[in-house]
């Protein structure tokens, strides 16, 4: 159903807040889940959209004395696709939403010990409320929203970038005609491009000049439209609010202000020119003349001595051309892709073939592209896709019963080629960056790769400074790479860049004081000072709180630090604004003077009440003036003051789903978390614990200000040492990384394309721009897709992210990935490319948001139907003839294995072992993770170690990596005469067998007998002996590749923690769960119905 069109400034904005927490007029709670096609009233205030308060510079700060800032009423709009939330109901009202099921199926079962007669169930899905009706057919579709789809219709042209009353008659605008497209795609017979070249057109009754690259200003009511409402360009790619064009004028080289990040995403100067000049040297075409010296990169090679300057020379007008790099239509289908795996096309049946999981780390598939353009694609550690293959409709998504998105893990860390040219060059219309997968029509034109617009190539892209050469814009850095790094000019920014800024929350109450973590906390601080991420501007600043709050002045000329007590903590203010966030280099001395007394400061408290809600309304306040990062550091349940919770837990309703509450008791969190995203502070949450402390409601305020929670059950520097060195050394990581500060990212996609859910810890402003105060390296994303037109016009589809933030060296930055994958329209190429770790990672994600907005075993019915679902539809549609036993593509081999670990896995899993802060970390740790790290925890890698070897090792820096092959997670694959070590992520179990050889009890344990093994063994001594060094050095090498710290534990067959190591075997029976092979019976049985 075409929806009506919504005035871009005032219609999109206003329809978000449901989605992210603006209170609407109902007063209806926050939530942030899958995207509702309700219509939305025209007439809503625009007060309810995002409405920045950033000006040019940075504001005063904040009197002493201000009024309480926390209404009812937020004035974040949001996005409709943020699937972030784990704490609200949803409304359900359209029928047409992502789900995970088709018709009725039977809940699978449990062991036969509780469950003798399994009855036939409603099935659940990822759909809120009741079942779908059958007609929909587990379909990931979603409606057309609008301002959402990457979409440009044939029918009509699309709006100049400027003016809303013109169109683009005038402008080079491809129709997507497959005639104007190369065959990327192994066809093996594919044409070469034979494009005559457009003539220069101009624009009638146009000042002079080139138009500005901006969009139209807001308009307060809808276009006048003489198409369709389908055929209307979307106000997302078309309007101020949504185009990140920035005006540029070409008279004096003045930019445009602005308001809102949303509007600079991208940005910069005008890249097109539209008339052409007659005389190329001294175009403007970027509102600069041609510089004398080209535009550099960093780690570019220097001037060869002795060389002439290229000329600069070149003939104005179009040239035929030929782009080398993705032309090579030579290549025949056998040289890259998958038919380079000849098993892609076995079908395996698994009740015969069970032991299907791969000895070495399981490898994404390798999309069916030409080797020219497979080399040149984004790294799958970084942007990786569900289907390697997209399906060309979504009909033929739907058949396939499998879910199309993208896991991101945007910000890790890597050296990349960084751009410092002063042209970052755009596609004019959706504003795609150029990247590999662009098509040059000659050396004067391209064609975006997503809208398929034609777009001139700007007069200083035509000189490589890495190459001296002229006229091959083709071969530039930002077309050879997939993933760069653009320094962005001052067009690029709302405001100076901010300093970096660190404040400290501390929780002093009588418990936090026995735990003992802050003298770790103060301790690493003190060693990793020095190494925090910044420059000379870098601000710190503390506050510690009890039943009152303690600001800590560190004005230089002080001779020690000063404490100032606010007791009123129904009405916080800041009672010293100026002195309390402090340049770090000046007023080192007095930091580190107060963080070697803090720990005994409050060594004699007796104060047990908890303030948590009004320290970080007071941290609020400080770090709004400027932005930056809280890290806040709880032991326990707040009690006082706005915010305070109580106890939720009953530890006998634990695996009870629909008693558990996976949702927060209030919304508070969350509104302050919006709060501050919008004046660009996030908070990451220390929980160090062994009570409950209510992570469901306390967790918001990381969530949506795109902080990370840490968790820390138990912690006591006694007790539990193990914590102790998981903290300091997660610290160390924590405070050591790389960060980005006020980052906004963007992901755009193929025309016909569209994404509608995101998953992550971010708040989504307007339509499709995560807000993300700060970035970590260490942070994923997914989002969910849906093929919103037909692609039968195209080979290949592109998608982008666009992330843009500011570095601690006060440098405005712009992370671009691009990905390109094939299109097929074959239900066989659609399974054969699934890629079946990507998917058991989206479907995590969704199944979490199911979990907080149905239930529990909601959820689970929903991931075991996903199995039944895509495996059923492959028998009937691909396989030929009714086949005996459980078969399966070769890709999906391991998809009912990944969905049985996720079942038993802390976030899903029954049973009242769990407590309800470890299922939520758990789920947090899904939605935040990056994928790699999500499949580890959720299916561990068992090594055999006590005859490693150096057969097959890898040699990193002069080291040798024993490669000990991965086992099955099986009791039938442990033997009591060896030593078994289980990588789940977050921890590290050595379990070694009874009768293992005296050698390895001697050379790698350090102990004479099996007796003498410690009962609580957590470190491996260090000893002078081959066995020692090649454990050591393998289990520092997985830790390496990982950014949290799993500790070790040893583990003898009558440890405490044997049943936590047989739990993670995940092919076994539990109590309350079904072993591998019964799991395969049982979805036999419903895949044969």
């Amino acid at each position: 159903m075409a929806q009506p069109r919504i005035p871009a400034a005032r219609g999109a904005a206003a329809s978000l807040q449901a989605q992210n927490g603006a209170a609407s007029a109902s007063g209806s709670p926050y939530t942030n889940g899958p995207v509702q096609n309700t219509l939305m009233s025209p007439q809503m205030s625009s007060s309810q959209g995002y409405d920045s308060q950033l000006p040019g510079s940075y504001p005063r700060p904040m009197p002493a004395k201000t009024l309480n800032p926390f209404s009812a009423q937020s004035n974040y709009g949001g996005s409709q696709g943020s699937g972030q939330a784990l704490n609200s109901p949803l409304v359900t009202s359209s029928p047409v939403l992502p789900s995970l099921h088709s018709g009725p199926v039977p809940r699978m079962p449990l062991p036969t010990s509780q469950n003798p007669a399994a009855t036939p169930m409603p099935s659940g899905s990822f759909l809120p409320g009741a079942n779908p009706p059958p007609s929909l057919n587990w379909q990931y579709n979603y409606p057309s929203t609008g301002p959402q789809t990457n979409h440009f219709p044939h029918g009509a042209p699309p709006t100049l970038p400027g003016n809303p009353n013109l169109t683009a008659d005038h402008q080079y605008v491809s129709s997507g005609d497959p005639a104007l497209q190369t065959s990327f795609k192994k066809p093996g017979s594919a044409l070469p491009l034979q494009n005559p070249p457009l003539p220069p057109t101009f624009q009638s009754g146009a000042p002079p000049g080139p138009p500005p690259a901006g969009g139209p200003p807001p308009s307060r009511g809808p276009m006048p439209q003489k198409t369709p409402p389908r055929a209307a360009p979307p106000p997302s790619f078309n309007s101020a609010v949504n185009q990140e064009g920035i005006t540029s004028n070409a008279n004096n080289g003045s930019t445009m202000a602005h308001n809102t990040y949303d509007e600079i995403e991208g940005g910069g100067f005008l890249a097109t020119p539209q008339l052409v000049n007659q005389n190329p040297k001294t175009s403007r075409s970027v509102g600069y003349a041609y510089p004398s010296l080209p535009p550099g990169y960093q780690n570019s090679a220097p001037p060869v001595a002795g060389m002439p300057p290229p000329s600069l020379s070149y003939p104005s007008g179009p040239q035929a051309f030929t782009q080398t790099p993705l032309g090579a239509n030579h290549l025949t289908a056998s040289m890259s892709g998958l038919s380079l795996h000849p098993e892609g096309i076995r079908v395996v049946n698994l009740l015969q073939e069970r032991n299907m999981l791969p000895s070495t780390p399981l490898q994404p598939p390798v999309p069916n592209l030409l080797e020219d353009i497979q080399k040149l694609n984004c790294n799958p550690e970084l942007f990786r896709c569900t289907l390697t293959s997209v399906p060309q409709t979504q009909a033929l998504l739907n058949k396939a019963k499998l879910p199309l998105g993208l896991l991101l893990h945007p910000f890790k860390d890597l050296l990349l080629p960084v751009v410092t040219s002063s042209t970052i060059v755009r596609c004019r219309s959706c504003r795609t960056y150029i990247n590999p997968f662009v098509n040059f029509l000659d050396q004067r034109r391209w064609k975006c790769n997503l809208c398929y617009r034609v777009n001139d190539v700007p007069e200083e892209f035509m000189y490589n400074p890495l190459t001296r050469v002229y006229g091959e814009p083709h071969k530039r850095p930002e077309v050879q790479n997939a993933t760069i790094e653009f320094m962005a000019p001052s067009e690029y920014m709302l405001r100076p860049p901010q300093p970096p800024v660190y404040l400290f929350v501390f929780d002093v109450s009588h418990n936090a004081i026995e735990t003992g973590y802050l003298n770790s906390v103060c301790q690493s601080l003190l060693d990793n000072l020095d190494l925090l991420p910044g420059n000379t501007r870098t601000k710190i600043g503390f506050i510690t709180f009890d039943s009152t709050i303690h600001f800590y002045s560190l004005q230089e000329g002080l001779s020690q630090p000063q404490m100032l007590i606010v007791s009123d903590i129904d009405d916080v203010f800041i009672p010293m604004p100026e002195n309390l966030l402090v340049n770090l280099n000046e007023s080192k001395e007095l930091v580190q003077d107060l963080l070697k007394t803090l720990p005994q400061m409050f060594t004699k408290t007796l104060e047990t009440q908890s303030a948590l809600g009004p320290a970080l309304q007071a941290a609020f306040k400080l770090i709004s003036p400027t932005g930056g990062r809280m890290s806040v550091f709880q032991t326990q349940l707040p009690t006082l003051g706005v915010g305070a919770l109580k106890p939720r837990e009953e530890p006998n309703q634990r695996s009870s789903a629909k008693e558990i509450h996976l949702t927060p008791s209030t919304d508070f969190y969350k509104k302050l978390a919006l709060d501050c995203s919008g004046q660009q502070a996030a908070v990451d949450l220390f929980l160090l614990s062994g009570q409950y402390s209510d992570l469901a409601s306390l967790g918001c305020i990381s969530r949506y200000s795109a902080g990370s929670v840490y968790y820390y059950p138990s912690y006591h520097h006694q007790h539990n040492p193990v914590q102790v060195q998981k903290l300091q050394k997660e610290l160390h990581r924590y405070l050591t990384r790389k960060i980005g500060f006020e980052a906004v990212m963007r992901i755009r996609c193929t025309k016909g394309l569209s994404i509608h859910t995101f998953h992550g810890n971010f708040f989504v402003r307007s339509t499709d721009l995560l807000s993300l105060p700060n970035v970590n390296p260490d942070a994923g994303y997914a989002v969910q897709m849906s093929v919103e037109e037909s692609l039968t016009d195209t080979q290949l589809v592109s998608f982008q992210s666009a992330l843009l933030y500011t570095s601690s060296k006060g440098e405005r930055r712009i992370r671009v990935h691009t990905l390109c994958l094939p299109v097929v329209s074959t239900l066989n190429e659609v399974f054969l490319g699934a890629d079946v770790q990507a998917i058991s990672g989206l479907l995590a994600n969704m199944a979490v948001d199911r979990s907080v907005t149905a239930s529990l075993s909601d959820a689970r019915d929903a991931l075991v139907n996903a199995v039944i679902d895509s495996l059923s539809a492959y028998r009937s549609s691909v396989l030929s003839g009714q086949q005996p036993g459980l078969m399966v593509p070769f890709s999906l081999r391991l998809f009912p294995l990944f969905v049985l670990a996720l079942l038993k896995q802390k976030s899903f899993q029954t049973g009242t072992s769990v407590r309800l802060d470890e299922r939520i970390f758990a789920m947090c740790q899904v939605k935040n993770q990056p994928l790699v790290h999500l499949m580890l925890t959720t299916h561990p890698s068992l090594y055999r170690v006590d005859n490693l070897s150096d057969e097959g090792a890898l040699n990193i820096n002069d080291r040798t990596i024993p490669q000990p092959p991965i086992l099955q997670l099986s009791v039938e694959k442990l033997s009591r005469d060896g030593a078994f070590l289980m990588d789940a992520g977050s921890l590290l179990m050595l379990w070694v067998g009874r009768n293992c050889s005296q050698n390895f009890l001697s050379q790698v344990l350090g102990v004479q007998n099996y007796a003498s093994i410690p009962q609580t063994m957590t470190d491996l001594p260090e000893l002078d002996t081959p066995e020692s060094a090649r454990i050591a050095a393998f289990i520092s090498w997985l830790r390496e590749q990982r950014p949290f710290f799993p500790v070790l534990y040893v583990i003898r067959e009558e440890s405490l923690m044997k049943a936590a190591f047989l739990q993670n075997l995940v092919e076994d029976r539990t109590e309350s769960a079904l072993s591998y092979y019964e799991f395969l019976l049982h979805i036999q049985q419903q895949v044969n119905k």
